[in-house]
């Protein structure tokens, strides 16, 4: 389930706001000019479908964002729970980081947190199935995997080289809280 918690940035522990509720979430997050977005696919998606098979079934909402912000790569990434380098691609994304471009990441499956620092305030947003997140080139943010990675993403670049991060030096992410994905029961 998606869920927005926003923290003072000095206390990780009691949150000033919680929802679950989608149009909650994108109202919230469109305030510091984060882009929130449901798709539904156009077509099934079989389990380790190709890359185009993915794309393919977002077409029309791939296509949009291509032509809103003018992007030049369109990729799919996939990260299993036993990838054998969970660890070191976790904790790549744990700092906090800006990029000279927007970030923008579609769930087609699983989930991840993007937390981001603004005006005082930490948001901390977990993205799953069906969720688009667009995080303003310059925003100051971490994302985490979990300890058991387990997504397919959409990923949208402006820049040929794709992500690079300007790291701030700052300690922020260690004081909130990690990404600990609800396990099926």
């Amino acid at each position: 389930m998606s869920r927005l918690r926003i923290f003072a940035e000095h206390d990780p522990t009691t949150p000033l706001l919680v929802s679950s509720d989608h149009a909650s979430i994108a109202s919230e997050l469109n305030k510091i000019g984060v882009r929130f977005e449901r798709w539904q696919a156009t077509q099934p998606i079989a389990p380790g479908a190709a890359a185009e098979a993915v794309m393919a079934a977002y077409r029309g909402d791939i296509d949009r964002l291509v032509a809103d912000y003018g992007f030049k790569t369109v990729d799919v990434v996939s990260i299993a729970p036993d990838h054998p380098n969970r660890k070191a691609m976790r904790a790549k994304f744990l700092d906090e980081h800006s990029h000279k471009e927007d970030e923008v990441r579609f769930f087609v499956a699983g989930s991840g947190q993007f937390t981001l620092h603004v005006g005082g305030k930490v948001y901390e947003i977990v993205c799953t199935q069906g969720d688009l997140i667009g995080v303003p080139d310059g925003a100051t943010h971490w994302f985490d995997m979990g300890p058991e990675p387990s997504f397919i993403a959409i990923r949208f670049f402006t820049e040929p080289d794709g992500w690079v991060g300007y790291f701030t030096g700052s300690d922020i992410a260690e004081r909130f809280p990690r990404y600990e994905p609800q396990k099926a029961t």
